[in-house]
């Protein structure tokens, strides 16, 4: 069965942007990790910047979404694949949300100043902690690596919905063309 739908525009503007900066974000916390440490400084800078950046739109998309609902799914698509793109979906939005405000939260924590874009100061959202901090960040790391296995799935699912079934659910927030 074809999928005929499509996402609006700023839909898919939203999504490809946010798919650029979270694969982004997701190579960059891996470089801090395992990178070199000279280069932990200025890696951290950047990966606020985007953090905050991905809450905003995270918002945006949310908001967005709930005006304008996506195109239904095939007919035929079995119900437990239902489900899984719902889960999907809605695990992808929470870590959206969750991974930029547990590191907000870390660094607070670690009384970090939590400067953005160069020169920006966010607010602290907790008093300066180590113990805090230490379960924090051992949540941004596990909640990082989920994304990542999410994501993963996500690209999956989109190529089995394009390659395999050909039901237009990938086309329908990857086409360029107009239906």
């Amino acid at each position: 069965m074809k999928l005929h739908a499509r996402f609006r525009p700023l839909a898919r503007l939203l999504h490809w942007s946010m798919a650029v900066l979270i694969i982004a974000m997701l190579f960059i916390g891996a470089g801090m990790i395992g990178g070199a440490p000279e280069r932990y400084s200025a890696l951290l800078r950047v990966h606020k910047s985007i953090g905050i950046t991905i809450l905003l739109l995270a918002a945006i998309r949310l908001v967005y979404r709930l005006l304008h609902p996506a195109p239904a799914l095939p007919a035929d698509l079995p119900r437990l694949q239902r489900a899984a793109a719902f889960a999907s979906q809605v695990l992808l939005y929470a870590l959206m949300f969750a991974l930029p405000m547990v590191g907000w939260a870390m660094l607070s924590a670690e009384g970090y100043p939590i400067l953005i874009y160069g020169g920006l100061q966010l607010p602290p959202l907790m008093h300066a902690d180590a113990m805090w901090y230490a379960h924090l960040r051992s949540l941004h790391s596990l909640l990082g690596y989920l994304l990542f296995f999410t994501v993963l799935l996500h690209l999956g699912a989109a190529l089995f919905h394009g390659l395999i079934r050909r039901d237009g659910v990938l086309s329908s927030m990857a086409s360029l063309r107009r239906p």
